[in-house]
């Protein structure tokens, strides 16, 4: 089926079959995130059964996110070069390669290169969601459909590791991609079969400069912060000290940036990743809003297993437990604060929002030894019902703000932004709690002055989400499925 936006009174309505492909994607989306976190339970088991170093093991998720970090800024210039149809079956088929190569690993090599692999898929799918639902769904009604996104975004990373709990409880790690491919393979042929959707495609050349120029950039970043904080929480010493990639990853964002604006004033080479969002004010502070809010949210998934471990004393099933339910209502509410959204705006949502995000993280400062175990769960809750109510109103607020021809570049610099920023929230967060800790391990000291630096970012979230109100409503950018 080929769908195209509604013209005329019928402006509301949702085109025949939209309603299919958008839960295809977000289906597909959800299986894929969980891929991000499904590890982090499973590390000990893969380190026994191949025989590698933690230091090593943990390249299994590095390797992920740094591959994501690498490819997602070429997502743009894909989006606009070939039809969603053919981009989703590539995401999927790369995603599922992957899943099988990792499913039949004899050696940790075939298990990291299977993990590539299953992130150069990963990294595209949310891009092309966000794209695809800007171009199928009306203005009036895009609020309710990104809700969904937040299902995506807060379900999957807080399920991932409590799923991975129950797999290998009961069987090997091997089954965590055995369960995972024939969803994925499913969701293969459903997308040959009945994905279609109008776009318009523009045979500009690939910039191959600037892919390897962001290559360096995002992936030194990345690498640089998660590098931080694995030091500072006592992790393996490299030969190179983490702000070598950082800085290099810093130069080579500059000498990005620098490429993609001389391209973009013309120069008969098209830019990698057109920068021109950034001039929009209410995509750059929704920018800011989100990153912020990131930030917040995996420093909570960090910092709280590790508080319920090290200082509670409980077990990791226990810590997953206790963040599955503030997951869960965060995905619960995005559909209902999306059609909120549709119905006020952004505004009325994200300024409780991020008051409330404020006095949740103030309140995890109060965490000590003795803290029943119910106050944190109380709290976690607290923090995910105000990231969903800033999360999809900021989201909507910002990609619709662009125009048609914008959309698949302005995601691919949101979906850049939200790795980095959870890069920086975790290396931030762990380096302080272990510099503020007593001795070599995690004591409640040291919690207290990570959270009591995160409370601070939440007040930086309050000032800009005020600033933002303040700004007009934005109009509804021209539908237009062929952009």
């Amino acid at each position: 089926m080929t769908t195209e936006p509604p013209a005329g009174r019928d402006a509301e309505r949702l085109p025949a079959g939209a309603l299919l492909i958008i839960s295809l994607l977000v289906g597909s989306a959800f299986v894929m995130i969980l891929n991000e976190t499904i590890m982090s339970v499973a590390l000990p088991a893969l380190i026994a059964d191949l025989r590698v170093t933690p230091a090593t093991a943990q390249w299994l998720t590095s390797g992920f996110l740094l591959t994501m970090a690498v490819v997602i800024p070429i997502t743009g210039y894909l989006l606009g070069r070939f039809p969603p149809r053919s981009v989703y079956l590539a995401s999927m088929g790369l995603f599922s390669t992957g899943t099988l190569l990792c499913a039949v690993a004899p050696a940790f090599g075939f298990l990291l290169a299977g993990r590539v692999v299953q992130a150069t898929g990963t990294a595209v799918m949310i891009p092309l969601l966000m794209t695809t639902i800007l171009r199928l769904v009306p203005a009036s009604r895009r609020g309710q459909t990104m809700g969904t996104i937040s299902i995506v975004i807060a379900v999957a990373p807080a399920v991932g590791p409590t799923l991975s709990g129950v797999i290998l409880s009961a069987l090997g790690w091997r089954w965590m991609f055995w369960i995972v491919l024939p969803i994925a393979l499913v969701a293969l042929v459903a997308g040959a079969l009945r994905l279609r959707v109008a776009a318009e495609t523009t045979r500009a050349p690939l910039d191959v400069v600037s892919v390897l120029i962001s290559a360096v950039a995002f992936s030194g970043i990345v690498y640089g912060l998660s590098a931080i904080g694995e030091s500072a929480a006592g992790g393996a010493h490299t030969a190179v000290p983490p702000w070598v990639p950082l800085v290099l990853g810093a130069t080579a964002l500059a000498v990005f940036v620098h490429r993609q604006v001389r391209l973009q004033r013309g120069t008969g080479t098209a830019p990698l990743l057109d920068l021109r969002p950034f001039a929009v004010r209410r995509y750059s502070l929704s920018l800011v809003l989100v990153a912020t809010g990131f930030m917040s949210l995996f420093g909570a998934i960090i910092l709280l297993p590790l508080y319920i471990q090290e200082v509670l004393g409980d077990s990791a099933f226990v810590a997953g437990l206790v963040v599955l339910p503030g997951g869960l209502v965060m995905g619960l509410l995005g559909p209902f604060v999306g059609r909120a959204y549709d119905r006020v705006g952004a505004r009325p949502l994200v300024l409780p929002g991020s008051v409330l995000l404020a006095i949740v993280m103030w309140g995890f400062t109060t965490l000590a030894a003795a803290t029943p175990i119910w106050l944190v769960v109380v709290l976690h809750v607290g923090l995910s019902a105000a990231l969903a109510l800033m999360f999809t109103p900021l989201m909507t607020d910002a990609l619709g703000s662009l125009p048609g021809e914008l959309y698949s570049h302005g995601s691919a610099i949101l979906t850049t932004l939200q790795q980095v920023a959870g890069a920086a929230g975790t290396a931030l967060f762990i380096t302080v709690m272990t510099l503020a800790s007593a001795g070599a391990g995690v004591d409640a000291a040291g919690v207290h002055a990570a959270f009591l630096v995160a409370a601070g970012v939440s007040l930086v979230t309050v000032v800009v989400a005020v600033a933002a109100s303040r700004l007009p409503a934005p109009t509804a950018a021209p539908q237009d499925a062929r952009t």
